[in-house]
């Protein structure tokens, strides 16, 4: 066994993966925020419909790599362990930010401008498919038993870090320079302050310490290595029920952050700088309850709070999107985007814990790199793709609400299966089970 990390430790651990998370997820998302003109660019034409889906279909092809990614990423993870494998994903990460701050667009190089694009987006999805099971299991490890789901829930407060970012550089860049800037340069400054993501992220990753629960694991593993189908055949249940529950976050994250200022821009009419403001706004308050609920899942339980924000957010959606359709204005937008963040706060809080909860330690990393980005490549990559093509097919800036209805319901379904992981609520669990034995009840 290996000696406790102090108070002071933990923290500098997960500072350095928290911060070092944001850049790498600030580079990925910010592709998103800006696809509308990287369409006009990289993408032309007969329609600018047409040439927005090629740049949202381009924003999914990343999500192909993302398994692949996520799967080798993950065996190294858990074989050479955390700290290596997220010091090589932030590598991979800034090669591929590189390629698409500096690609040449397709007026300049023709078809090469478009390939430079989806092999940097193939590049940023295996780099990301790694980041989230490697960074996850890295915080839980390093939280103290009875404060796992805080620990755990500054994965996905990196992560609302980067959206947050993102909507305030594209805010920036669109409200300062005239629509020429824009398109000759302007949209590339985005990318190149995430080519920060280099230096930072690979100095604060280096001075972190690997976790003693990786160590003390892989010791009594004997150092053997980890197989896919071993994962697979052995925790088949938590590979399900992780995925079901992957699929309700990562279809709102999708829809309700990355996709919503180019659907509140094109569909519904809005200008797409107050767009952005709306939406750092409301990743703002998601932001500060996400932490809040993470520290809540360890006092009363996972599952109480992931059901409850689950629920929350399934009745809510669908009246929201039609509020806001039936008269668009910012004011409605805000208004729906807070209480939709919101919600998504409190059930993201817990579910990077509960989800690394359902492995055991030495196959953590594969074993969620695996089911999150399965689930990710099938319903999150392509969400904004369907929701465009929903939205056009069904003639009704409503269509997004039924895509995240549907993962909504898998979500809570998956959450109704989820092993508690808590401390606090297992040992609750086992008090009532003592006192309904036939023994107590004879006392």
């Amino acid at each position: 066994m290996h000696a406790s990390q102090s108070g002071t430790s933990r923290t500098r651990q997960v500072t350095a993966a928290v911060i070092g998370n944001a850049l790498e997820w600030y580079d990925f998302i910010v592709y998103g925020f800006l696809s509308s003109i990287i369409a006009r660019l990289f993408f032309p034409a007969e329609s600018e419909h047409a040439s927005l889906l090629m740049a949202l279909a381009t924003f999914g092809v990343g999500f192909f790599m993302r398994p692949v990614g996520g799967v080798l990423l993950g065996l190294y993870a858990d074989r050479k362990g955390r700290k290596a494998a997220m010091q090589l994903i932030i590598l991979l990460m800034t090669l591929a930010i590189a390629l698409i701050a500096f690609a040449p667009d397709y007026t300049a190089i023709g078809i090469g401008g478009p390939i430079l694009i989806v092999v940097a987006r193939m590049l940023q999805g295996f780099a990301t498919g790694g980041e989230y099971a490697s960074a996850t299991a890295f915080l839980v490890e390093s939280a103290p038993a009875n404060r796992r789901g805080l620990y755990g829930a500054w994965q996905l407060f990196g992560q609302c870090l980067a959206v947050f970012a993102g909507a305030g550089m594209g805010a920036l860049v669109s409200h300062t320079l005239s629509p020429e800037a824009l398109d000759s340069w302007g949209w590339r400054v985005p990318f190149i302050i995430g080519l920060l993501i280099g230096p930072v992220g690979l100095w604060m990753r280096r001075h972190m310490e690997e976790t003693e629960a990786f160590l003390d694991a892989h010791q009594e593993g004997g150092g053997e290595p980890i197989r896919l189908m071993q994962v697979l055949c052995e925790h088949r249940r938590a590979v399900l029920v992780t995925m079901g529950g992957t699929i309700g976050g990562t279809v709102a994250f999708y829809v309700v952050l990355v996709n919503m200022p180019t659907f509140a821009h094109k569909q519904l009419g809005l200008p797409l700088d107050q767009v952005f403001m709306v939406q750092m706004l409301a990743v703002a308050l998601m932001t500060l309850i996400i932490p809040l609920a993470g520290a809540l899942s360890d006092r009363i339980g996972r599952r109480p709070v992931l059901f409850a924000g689950t629920l929350a957010f399934f009745l809510l959606v669908y009246p929201l999107f039609s509020w806001v359709a039936a008269a668009p204005s910012v004011e409605r937008l805000l208004v729906m985007q807070l209480l939709l963040c919101a919600m998504m706060g409190v059930f993201y809080g817990p579910a990077p814990t509960a989800v690394a909860e359902q492995f055991p330690t030495r196959v953590r990393s594969t074993g969620l790199a695996l089911a999150y980005n399965m689930a990710v490549m099938l319903f999150g990559g392509f969400a904004p793709f369907i929701v465009t093509w929903l939205t056009q097919l069904g003639g009704t800036p409503v269509a997004p609400a039924w895509y995240v209805l549907f993962a909504s319901l898998i979500g809570l379904i998956s959450t109704w299966f989820l092993r508690e992981g808590a401390p606090a609520a297992l040992e609750r669990q086992q008090r009532r089970a003592n006192l309904m034995s036939p023994a107590a009840r004879s006392l």
